[in-house]
């Protein structure tokens, strides 16, 4: 399934210049707002933007939890192998990897992101340049709900034991 064609009809209204846009995310586990910000990764906000509002997300779990290190989510096999049938460009800047950090998850090609993403738990310099970081938690509440997931209980595969899932993704513009 390639969603290539969907994310661009979705699109076509986004003004970045003179709006302002948020990601909600309702889990089974509560609520997050998650700011965009496309001054810094403008293409990477367009794609979720994009799949959010073709309910790519709808229904999909966080399926790589780290305590500590962050929450992944954005597959829709649940197993970290899949995508929306494309890939985008690196769009990698100068915001740190801090609590709260949206940013995209990728393979070791730096052009490999596509749908699955991660928010941080804590900070990780490391990251810093080497993914695309492109929002953040609009919230203390939202920052509270992306703890209680990334204290969830793994298996050996970091695979969370409770599901925790996406029940539906939208935009908000603010």
């Amino acid at each position: 399934m390639n969603m290539r064609k969907s994310v661009d009809e979705a699109t076509k209204d986004l003004d970045f210049k003179n709006k302002k846009y948020q990601l909600r995310i309702e889990t089974n586990l509560g609520t997050i707002l998650l700011d965009l910000l496309p001054n810094r990764a403008p293409e990477h906000c367009r794609n979720m933007i994009g799949l959010a509002r073709s309910g790519f997300y709808d229904g999909l779990i966080f399926h790589r939890i780290i305590d500590g290190f962050m929450i992944q989510g954005g597959c829709p096999k649940g197993s970290g192998t899949g995508g929306p049938g494309y890939q985008i460009t690196a769009e990698f800047n100068d915001l740190p990897h801090d609590a709260g950090i949206l940013s995209m998850a990728r393979s070791s090609d730096p052009n490999s992101a596509g749908s699955q993403f991660f928010i941080c738990l804590g900070r990780h310099a490391y990251l810093d340049r080497q993914y695309t970081a492109f929002g953040k938690t609009a919230d203390e509440a939202s920052m509270q709900v992306v703890r209680e997931i990334g204290k969830l209980k793994t298996d050996r595969n970091d695979r969370p034991l409770q599901p925790a899932t996406m029940t539906k993704v939208t935009v908000v513009e603010v």
